[in-house]
């Protein structure tokens, strides 16, 4: 047994401490798991209660293979659809297959991945789902901490490569909601739920350029900027956006339920498009 592990046990009441984890060598011995005097469960709470809403509501969605299309709408959870029953919208069958089988589930692995492992949305889930830790100042129940270097934390690594691809989403949905106005068989005019598609759309690409991969990938490894002044300035405007990284990653996430919900109420015939003019 070595001096230091003797030392530990002796500062804790005999139990032998992890040298990775919360009361490792060096930190204060404190009985009470914080001293915090505030509602400081309350974030991380609401965080878990609307992640998980969010997760059961897009999971029903994509499983339901049905009510994704209100012509000329079609729901930013089942773009673009390639697959087997997506015929009567902007895009062709490239995915040809079973019926049964959702459209929604051959896309929502690009946008989901990448949201998934976003930087914001790690500290958001880890907080809230893992304690790990749930605020500032209050310990967190794990003896030890790997970081994300084992299975299945690894995979986070894959972000900038779901960044990647997801720059491509927004396109797709700018495609959408203009097509949802010269596609009318009654004309072309503009819809509330064009107005929405648009919205949806500029908000997730916002939400990805405002991402820290897209920053590092337009400035992370520059050694001089006065050598590219235009990357430079898309770097600082970059910059700015990512501080509001954590804004349009929820208000994104909001408006995305939201306009699928609203092309589900117009194909149910619950509700009605509003002519805008």
């Amino acid at each position: 047994m070595t001096a230091d592990t003797t030392a530990a046990r002796g500062a804790t009441g005999g139990q032998q401490i992890a040298p990775d984890g919360v009361g490792a060598r060096g930190r204060a011995r404190l009985a009470a798991r914080t001293l915090r005097q505030d509602h400081w469960w309350l974030p991380p709470l609401a965080t878990m209660a609307t992640l998980v809403g969010f997760v059961v509501y897009s999971t029903w969605r994509a499983f339901e293979n049905a009510h994704y299309y209100a012509s000329p709408y079609l729901s930013p959870f089942y773009s673009p659809c390639l697959a087997t029953g997506c015929e009567d919208t902007a895009f062709p069958v490239l995915i040809p297959g079973p019926a049964f089988i959702s459209p929604a589930l051959y896309i929502l692995v690009i946008p989901l991945g990448f949201r998934m492992s976003c930087y914001y949305y790690r500290k958001a889930y880890y907080r809230s789902f893992w304690m790990s830790p749930p605020a500032c100042a209050v310990a967190e129940p794990h003896r030890t901490y790997k970081g994300e270097t084992r299975f299945p934390l690894i995979f986070q690594n894959l972000h900038r490569y779901f960044f990647y691809l997801g720059l491509l989403y927004p396109i797709i949905l700018f495609y959408d909601a203009a097509h949802s106005i010269w596609a009318r068989d009654d004309g072309n005019y503009l819809g509330l739920g064009a107005v929405i598609l648009f919205v949806n759309a500029f908000l997730l690409l916002m939400y990805s350029l405002s991402c820290h991969s897209c920053r590092h990938l337009i400035g992370g490894r520059l050694v001089h900027f006065s050598r590219h002044p235009v990357r430079y300035r898309l770097w600082t405007w970059v910059s700015k956006q990512n501080a509001r990284h954590m804004r349009w990653a929820w208000v994104s996430l909001f408006v995305v339920a939201g306009a699928d919900l609203y092309v589900r109420l117009l194909s149910t015939g619950a509700i009605t498009d509003p002519i805008l003019f």
